[in-house]
């Protein structure tokens, strides 16, 4: 794959993370902010400090420009590196074409990238969580993340290397059980952290990180669709029709 190649694919890559972006707005918006508020008031309504804090940025404007300006530029950075990713990836994790290709490389990155983490840190609303260990638990959960990763490269590795002796089928098999069982002997050996106070409301956690878990899926299911669109059309573009209807090959 040529430069011009990896940079059309780059800029369209950025492109689809910005249009996926809007979908995840639009999501974190409707599904997202009305739990933040509900955790906003049981931090207030259960706060012990004495005297009235300085407010620096609004919550009106935190919920709306603020919002829209981290979702939008976190959806087109992870556009571009996966665009990146998706040059690598091209014909390497077998016959599949540009849409397939896509919608595989979001699907593992969604699972690999937040839903692994996820599952063993899950995302907390405001007023859940010890200011102090702040930097703890966010140490553990790149660290979290970043085995997922590299554990989900390695299953990849895996397949590839077994499948001419077994087969397709089993190899993917094999790869799958020893990512599942390699990401348990993570889950067991790294500490586990439970900070949500007692007098949480359940129902609000719960409709928290079902909106977190709502926004990646949404973010990254849009990019699989939007970017393998714009790459199938760039990679294999069809050939225009002639005003008899016959086909003739599309310029160069």
């Amino acid at each position: 794959m040529n430069s011009a190649t990896v940079r059309n694919l780059l800029v369209r890559g950025m492109l689809a993370g910005l249009a996926a972006g809007v979908l995840a707005l639009v999501v974190a918006y409707l599904l997202g902010e009305p739990s933040v508020d509900s955790a906003i008031g049981f931090e207030e309504a259960h706060a012990h400090e004495h005297g009235h804090e300085v407010e620096l940025v609004s919550r009106s404007l935190q919920s709306t420009a603020g919002l829209a300006t981290g979702v939008l530029i976190y959806g087109v950075a992870f556009g571009g590196i996966a665009a990146l990713a998706y040059c690598f990836a091209l014909g390497r994790v077998g016959r599949f074409g540009a849409r397939a290709t896509a919608l595989l490389l979001s699907g593992t990155a969604l699972l690999a990238v937040y839903v692994v983490p996820f599952l063993k840190y899950p995302a907390n609303p405001p007023s859940v969580g010890d200011p102090d260990t702040i930097g703890k638990r966010t140490t553990l959960y790149f660290l979290m993340m970043v085995l997922s990763v590299l554990l989900a490269v390695g299953a990849t590795l895996l397949g590839k290397r077994l499948a001419p002796g077994l087969g397709t089928w089993y190899a993917t098999l094999v790869a799958v059980a020893a990512f599942v069982a390699a990401v348990g002997l993570a889950y067991a050996f790294l500490p586990v952290v439970n900070e949500v106070p007692g007098d949480f409301p359940a129902t609000l956690l719960w409709r928290f990180r079902l909106s977190a878990l709502a926004i990646q899926t949404v973010l990254w299911g849009g990019f699989g669709l939007f970017f393998g669109e714009l790459a199938e059309r760039m990679l294999n573009p069809r050939p225009a029709k002639a005003p008899s209807g016959r086909s003739v090959p599309a310029a160069n």
